[in-house]
Formats: C-alpha cells, structure tokens, sequence
C-alpha cells in the first residue's frame, strides 16, 4: 500500500481561502506526520529529554499551545490566564497525559484553526495585529504562516527525537 499523498498535493480544501490553503496543508501534513511518527512510541520516554534536548511530550504540547496563541492574536485578542500557564507548563510531564490525548489536542486545535480560516475574508489577511506584551506588529496571514511553519518546524524536530529515543 502506497503513502497518502501529502496534503499540498491534494488539492484545495473547501472553503478555505486561497491565500490560505498552504498554511492549512501544512497544519493536515503535521498531525498526519504526528500520528505517523508516534504510531508505535514507547509512552515511557515520551518526557524523556535525549542529549538535553525537548522532549517529544514537549513537542506535543507546544504545537498546540503555539498554534492556539497565534490564533488568539489573529482574532486581535490577548491571551488569557489560562493560555499563559499553559505555556509556562508545555514542558512538565508531571501527572501530563499520554500522547493520544496529546496528538488528540493537536488535532483539534487544527480543526479549529480550519474552521477559523473559513470565516476570513481574504481582504483582510493583511491588516496588522500584534503578538505579545511588546505588541510586536505582523499582519493575520503572517500570524497563520508562521503558525503553520511553526508547526512543520516542530514536527521535524519530533521526528529526530522519536527516532533517537526508539534506537
């Protein structure tokens, strides 16, 4: 049986806007490459920190609390209580679930994000909005890329750490 043809290959996914579709290929291609490299990973080096390096449950929690905060300061809000001790603990394994609940919570926020990118008129993906205290300036395509490149980005860092840890 052959791979799934990657997401970018697939052609355009309804209703989200043109501009739009390379981000939403890559946050399919991510949780695709997240269930694929996790599939058969030893929950019990899933905190594990090989060479001092993230760990993949780090990894895990970080593509969804980033993808979560870039979606706020697309929607021109600030973050909440909530979304800051979130950040604070992405790297705590104490009592933190398993992976399933934590590729789970991926794949939801990606669906969110999906559904969010369907409500944006493409005339306004270049009207500025700020990221953090700073209230540095960027623009919502800029936030959507950077959140789906970020994403990619700590997809391929998963990867590293998956196969180091399982040889």
């Amino acid at each position: 049986m052959s791979a799934p043809q990657e997401y970018w290959l697939s052609g355009p996914i309804p209703d989200v806007p043109a501009l739009l579709q390379p981000a939403a290929h890559a946050l399919l291609q991510s949780v695709r490459e997240v269930k694929k490299y996790l599939a058969d990973f030893p929950e019990e080096k899933l905190w594990e920190k090989p060479f001092g390096r993230a760990s993949v449950g780090f990894h895990l929690r970080h593509l969804t609390g980033v993808l979560d905060r870039l979606l706020t300061y697309a929607k021109e809000q600030t973050l909440t209580e909530e979304q800051f001790h979130f950040l604070k603990n992405e790297a705590n394994g104490q009592n933190a679930p398993n992976a399933q609940p934590l590729i789970s919570d991926f794949e939801n926020k990606v669906n969110e994000a999906l559904d969010y990118f369907k409500t944006i008129p493409e005339s306004s993906l270049t009207e500025t909005r700020y990221v953090g205290r700073e209230k540095l300036p960027t623009t919502v395509i800029g936030l959507l890329f950077h959140a789906a490149e970020h994403s990619q980005r700590h997809v391929g860092q998963l990867l590293v750490t998956v196969s180091v840890l399982k040889n």
